[in-house]
């Protein structure tokens, strides 16, 4: 049973759905290509109209990213960045969009390296909202269940295609503030189409008890966006975005390029159930 804390990202969601709509994650590696620049990204894609965060931390073995966002982590490596920006990192975006939820995206190893206690002490101290991990089941996460109750922060699991029913029910009861439905099996990266089984993927996790569910890995249209937005109540976007970071161009041209997609990420969310 887990502790009573106030979710900061499914208060985001609540709000949101509220209003008609659901909500836009937008995902970043922390420290990419540095660490003050990636505040500079991350603060001018909540400028831009995305809702909430997800600062992933660079991991030289990243399971499931795709080559843009393994790009984007190495980049980060090679600046220099340690687990240990993340507090400054938060903490600046925090200072600047103090409503919007800062969620950390990381394989468990960083966290395990770094101390699971002392880095839920530490995330909850910047401001931030909790942990999506990849690799981490719920079955072996006692370690992280009690340090993200002790520190009040959310937990998001993942979903997948594959996921049996009782996987799911799980995956839901462990999950705090939503559960991350991984619209296709494979790794992160932008696609032509949101895979076919995301919508049922989604019904079947709610009808295993999640209160919130949100749609990761494929999205990179505002017309994918406003699709998958019919029927989950979050949609999370990386590769999409960093692909706007990861040219030649001016570091002021690629922040405008990279509002310019969030802001047609965007529309899409805020037309999604209109269009229903």
């Amino acid at each position: 049973m887990s502790a009573t804390v106030t979710s900061q990202s499914g208060a985001l969601l609540d709000a949101t759905l509220a209003a008609g709509r659901p909500a836009l994650f937008g995902y970043i590696p922390l420290g990419m290509p540095t660490p003050d620049r990636a505040i500079e990204a991350v603060t001018a894609m909540l400028d831009a109209g995305a809702d909430a965060v997800e600062l992933g931390i660079p991991y030289t073995d990243p399971g499931v990213d795709g080559p843009v966002v393994q790009r984007a982590g190495e980049a980060a490596l090679a600046a220099g960045t340690r687990v240990r920006d993340v507090v400054r990192v938060v903490e600046a975006v925090k200072a600047h969009a103090p409503a919007a939820p800062v969620l950390v995206m990381s394989y468990w190893n960083p966290v395990l390296r770094y101390g699971v206690d002392a880095f839920a002490r530490d995330l909850a101290g910047a401001g931030g909202a909790g942990i999506i991990t990849p690799d981490l089941i719920p079955d072996e996460a006692s370690d992280w269940l009690a340090a993200s109750d002790a520190h009040g922060l959310d937990r998001v699991f993942l979903a997948a295609p594959s996921s049996t029913p009782e996987r799911l029910r799980i995956t839901a009861s462990a999950s705090r503030g939503f559960v991350y439905a991984a619209s296709v099996m494979g790794v992160t990266g932008t696609r032509t189409q949101v895979g076919e089984a995301a919508e049922q993927l989604v019904a079947d996790t709610r009808a295993a008890g999640a209160d919130h569910v949100c749609v990761g890995l494929g999205v990179s249209t505002g017309a994918q966006a406003a699709e998958v937005g019919r029927y989950a109540d979050g949609v999370i976007v990386g590769s999409a975005l960093l692909k706007t970071l990861q040219t030649d161009r001016p570091w002021a041209a690629r922040l405008d390029d990279l509002q310019a997609v969030t802001a047609e990420l965007a529309a899409g969310v805020a037309r999604a159930r209109k269009d229903v």
